[in-house]
C-alpha cells in the first residue's frame, strides 16, 4: 500500500512541475456493444432479397399439395403474388388466386425476428372472421429460408372457428434472387402445400387487393 502512494505522490509531483496544462493521455475507446446475432444477419439478407422486387409481379404454380384437398380453391387458379407495400418495417404482399383478392401476406420485422400474417378481406373490403393468423420465427434461419410456427394467438382464432387441423401450421417463405420465390405450409401430420413463384420475369401489375383499394 505504501508503495502505491508514493508512486501516486510521485506521479502527482511530476504533474505539478509539469504546470498541469499537459493534455490527459488519450484513451481508446471499446466497443462493448454485442455483434449482431447470425440470425440477424440472416434475415437482413433476407429481408434484402425480397426488396430487390419492391413494386413487381410474378406469376407462381403449385408445386405440392399434399394431401388432395377437397374442392381445393387453389388447383387450376392462376396465382400472383405483388411485393406490393415496402417500409423499412416490412412487406405487405398481396396473393391473387384467380379472381380472389382476399389474399396478403405480411411480413414484419421484430426485435427478435420476422412475424408473417395472412391479411383475408372479403369483396366489400371488410376483414374475414380468420384474418391477421400466421407466427414469428423462433429458430435462426437462413438468408434464403425463413420458417413462422404458430402463434398464441392464431391458435386460439382456429380453435374458435373450429380449424382444430391448422393448429399445429408452420409457414415458410424462400427466396432465391433472380430465381424463385415459394410459399410454404405444413402440418406434422404431412400436410404441404407449396406456391413457387419466378422471379426471373415479372409480369402485369394486379389490381390492389380487397381493402387495400
Amino acid at each position: 500500500m505504501n508503495r502505491r502512494i508514493s508512486l501516486f505522490s510521485a506521479l502527482c509531483a511530476g504533474l505539478l512541475l509539469a504546470g498541469c496544462d499537459q493534455p490527459p493521455p488519450q484513451v481508446t475507446a471499446v466497443d462493448t456493444s454485442p455483434e449482431p446475432s447470425l440470425s440477424m444477419h440472416a434475415i437482413d439478407e433476407f429481408m434484402a432479397a425480397i426488396a430487390q422486387h419492391c413494386g413487381r409481379a410474378y406469376s407462381g404454380r403449385i408445386i405440392a399439395n399434399q394431401p388432395p384437398v377437397e374442392d381445393d380453391p387453389f388447383e387450376g387458379q392462376p396465382m400472383v403474388m405483388h411485393v406490393r407495400e415496402c417500409t423499412e418495417a416490412g412487406f405487405r404482399i398481396p396473393f391473387h388466386v384467380g379472381d380472389d383478392r382476399s389474399r396478403t401476406w405480411v411480413l414484419t420485422r421484430t426485435e427478435s425476428g420476422l412475424r408473417l400474417q395472412h391479411d383475408h378481406r372479403h369483396e366489400d373490403g371488410s376483414e374475414d372472421a380468420v384474418t391477421m393468423y400466421g407466427g414469428t420465427t423462433e429458430t435462426q434461419g437462413s438468408a434464403v429460408r425463413q420458417e413462422f410456427p404458430v402463434d398464441k394467438y392464431s391458435i386460439g382464432m382456429f380453435e374458435r372457428e373450429g380449424l382444430s387441423a391448422s393448429v399445429t401450421n408452420v409457414w415458410a417463405m424462400e427466396i432465391e434472387p433472380g430465381g424463385r420465390f415459394v410459399y410454404e405450409l405444413a402440418r406434422p401430420g404431412g400436410r404441404l402445400f407449396q406456391v413457387e413463384f419466378d422471379l426471373g420475369t415479372a409480369v402485369a401489375t394486379p389490381p390492389a387487393p380487397w381493402g387495400h383499394e
